[in-house]
């Protein structure tokens, strides 16, 4: 198989990229949900681009350490109040966590994320446009703490909650998205 995935491929990678971006917007506004969802965006790009057949032993590594790191980086926001700082940045209060859309939007991208190993050892297009996704929100997506968010503040160089777990967490991501595009048929 070359070149893009296959139409009906596609086509779901787009439908789920648009529930997850119309279910962001629910939870979280429309800036918010830019932000967070740019990965599923960005992943849905490289996917098509970028469309891979890496072996998973080859993304083992990167995407079970990123996966480690994700979890640090959401202790981290938790624990620092970062949801509380996006509101404050975005005008929209924080939803509760038991909302449905909070709820739908955790399933939809964090549970999809968990079936990367085994869609992608039976070497499923959809797998790896979830892997593409993970990783694109992981080193892309989370630099906003960075590249973004300070310019929302009045002194730049404050701390960001999320900012420190995204130092090691970001490279995690690009060492998993380098091992996508080896695998590339493009």
């Amino acid at each position: 198989m070359r070149g893009h995935p296959a139409l009906r491929d596609t086509f779901a990678g787009f439908a789920f990229t648009s529930a997850t971006l119309i279910i962001g917007y629910l939870a979280f506004g429309f800036w918010t949900m830019m932000i967070f969802t740019s990965g599923f965006l960005g992943g849905l790009v490289l996917w098509w681009f970028f469309p891979s057949s890496v072996d998973f032993a080859r993304l083992r590594a990167p995407y079970w350490i990123a996966l480690a790191l994700f979890l640090v980086h959401r202790v981290e926001e938790k624990m620092m109040g970062f949801f509380s700082f996006l509101s404050g940045v975005t005008g929209v209060s924080t939803p509760e966590i038991t909302s449905w859309p909070v709820i739908t939007l955790v399933l939809i991208s964090v549970g999809a994320w968990l079936s990367i190993p085994i869609l992608v050892k039976r070497r499923k297009s959809f797998g790896y446009y979830l892997a593409w996704t993970f990783f694109a929100s992981m080193g892309i997506t989370e630099l906003a703490h960075w590249l973004v968010f300070p310019f929302f503040v009045d002194h730049p160089a404050t701390y960001i909650p999320g900012m420190a777990s995204v130092v090691p967490l970001a490279p995690v991501a690009w060492w998993g998205m380098s091992r996508l595009k080896s695998g590339s048929r493009n």
